[in-house]
C-alpha cells in the first residue's frame, strides 16, 4: 500500500497558501518518502496464466477466493479492480519456488513466469456459485486431520491488484507454514495510487460481502477460523465483525481463533468506537504496528493529524479494549515504506506462539488452566512487556 499520488499535488498547492506553513511541507515530505516505493512494473495482466512446466522443487498451495471484484476476460488475469455483485469465487493453485526468501514474493519479470524462480499459478478456475465454494472448502477441510481443520482468512489492503493480493497471501501461507485452508477475501481495489477514495469506498461497500463470507466459513466444517487483515483491509474486517455482533453474532462463535490486524489504517478513535460496540473479545485481537510506517504517516496527515491504529498506539489502552500489540518498529522492513513488515512475521511466529501458550503460565501462575490453554484475554493482557526475540516486542499491558 502506498498513499495517494494526487494528495502530494494538493499538498504542493496548499504550500503556496500563506496559512499552509509547516503542515504542507510535512505532507510533501511524507508523500515523497513513500511514493518512491511505488516505482516499477505491476502485475496487471497475464501473471495468473497457468504454467505448463511444473518444478518438482516448488511447493504448491491451494487458495480459495471470495471476491467483490469483476471478472476480467484477459488471459491470466481472472479479476480486475472494478466492483461486482454478488460475491464471486475461485480456486487457484499457486506454486512457490524452491529458492524462496522469507517475506518476499519472487515476481516474474514477464508473465506467466518460471516455476523454478518465480511465484506462478499451476491451476486456476472460477467457482460458479456459493454452494460450489462451500463444497470445495469442506472438501479441503476433510483432507486434514480432525482437530486441525482450520481456515486462514486474509483480507488485503489499499492499492492492491488481484495478483498482488493472491501472491502475497501465498507467501504468508508458505512462510508461516499455515496448516489451515487458505481463503482470500479480495475487495475491489483498482491497484492505483490515484484511486485512494475509490478504494476506500470499495472497502466500505464490501462490508456486507465480507460478513457473508465469514458466516459461510463459520457454517462450514472448520474447527477454527483465523483472520489476518492488512492496512485498509482492517477497516472492512473490523466493520464486518462489528456487523456480525450487532446482528446477533454467530451460531458457532467459539470457532473464532486469532484475529491479527496488521498495520491497520484505521483512525484510533474509530477503532475505539468499533470495539466498544463489538465488546471485549474472549481472545484478544493482535495489532501489528510499526512506528516508522511511512504510509500510515501519510495517511495520518491526510486524516488531519489523527493517529492511525497501526502507527503508534498505547498498549495499555488497547489492552483495555481487548487487543495486544506486536511492535515491529525495530524490524528492518523489506519495503522502503515499512508498511509491509507483517509479511516478515514468520520469523517470530514460533516464539510468539510459545509466549502465548506457555509464557503466560510461567509469569502468571494464578491464571487458570483454561485461560492458559485458550490464550484468553484475561490471561494475556496481564503480561508485562515481553521480548519475544528482538527486534520483535509483544506489548500486553501491565
Amino acid at each position: 500500500m502506498r498513499p495517494l499520488l494526487t494528495a502530494s499535488i494538493n499538498w504542493l498547492r496548499a504550500a503556496a497558501r500563506p496559512d499552509a506553513g509547516r503542515r504542507a511541507c510535512l505532507g510533501v515530505a511524507l508523500a515523497a518518502a513513500v511514493l518512491t516505493a511505488g516505482c516499477g512494473s505491476r502485475p496487471e495482466e497475464g501473471f495468473l496464466a497457468p504454467v505448463a512446466e511444473i518444478d518438482s522443487g516448488a511447493t504448491p498451495h491451494t487458495l480459495l477466493v471470495a471476491t467483490t471484484r469483476k471478472r476480467d476476460d484477459r488471459p491470466g488475469t481472472l479479476f480486475n479492480g472494478e466492483r461486482s455483485t454478488p460475491l464471486d469465487f475461485a480456486k487457484i493453485v499457486v506454486s512457490v519456488p524452491d529458492k524462496h526468501t522469507e517475506g518476499e514474493v519472487e515476481w516474474a519479470s514477464s508473465p506467466p513466469g518460471n516455476p523454478k524462480t518465480d511465484f506462478v499459478v499451476r491451476q486456476a478456475g472460477y467457482l460458479e456459485s456459493e454452494k460450489a465454494f462451500v463444497s470445495t472448502l469442506n472438501a479441503q477441510l476433510a483432507a486434514k486431520p480432525k482437530g486441525k481443520r482450520n481456515i486462514f482468512l486474509f483480507i488485503h489492503g489499499y492499492n492492491t491488484m488481484f495478483a498482488e493480493g493472491l501472491y502475497r497471501f501465498a507467501q504468508l501461507v508458505h512462510d508461516l507454514r499455515a496448516e489451515g485452508v487458505p481463503v482470500l477475501f479480495t475487495w475491489a481495489s483498482r491497484g492505483q495510487l490515484t484511486q485512494y477514495v475509490y478504494d476506500t469506498n470499495s472497502a466500505t461497500a464490501a462490508r456486507d460481502d465480507l460478513e457473508r463470507t465469514i458466516r459461510l466459513l463459520f457454517a462450514s466444517n472448520a474447527d477454527q477460523i483465523n483472520i489476518l487483515a492488512h492496512s485498509m483491509g482492517n477497516w472492512v474486517t473490523v466493520e464486518a465483525l462489528r456487523q456480525v455482533r450487532i446482528s446477533g453474532g454467530l451460531p458457532q462463535a467459539s470457532k473464532l481463533g486469532h484475529v491479527v490486524l496488521a498495520a491497520p489504517d484505521i483512525d484510533i478513535d474509530v477503532f475505539k468506537s468499533q470495539m466498544r460496540r463489538f465488546g471485549k473479545p474472549v481472545k484478544p485481537f493482535f495489532i501489528v504496528l510499526s512506528k516508522d510506517d511511512k504510509a500510515l504517516g501519510a495517511s495520518n496527515f491526510l486524516a488531519g493529524g489523527r493517529g492511525r491504529l497501526g502507527a503508534d498506539s498505547d498498549p495499555e489502552e488497547l489492552a483495555a479494549l481487548g487487543a495486544v500489540v506486536i511492535d515491529m518498529t525495530e524490524v528492518k522492513g523489506l519495503d522502503s515504506s515499512n508498511h509491509g513488515k507483517f509479511a516478515q512475521l514468520a520469523a517470530v511466529a514460533p516464539k510468539l506462539t510459545a509466549v502465548l501458550e506457555s509464557g503466560v503460565a510461567r509469569q502468571h501462575p494464578s491464571a487458570s488452566a483454561q485461560e492458559i490453554a485458550s490464550g484468553s484475554l484475561e490471561a494475556i493482557v496481564k503480561l508485562p512487556i515481553t521480548i519475544i526475540g528482538a527486534p520483535f516486542r509483544l506489548l500486553g499491558g501491565v
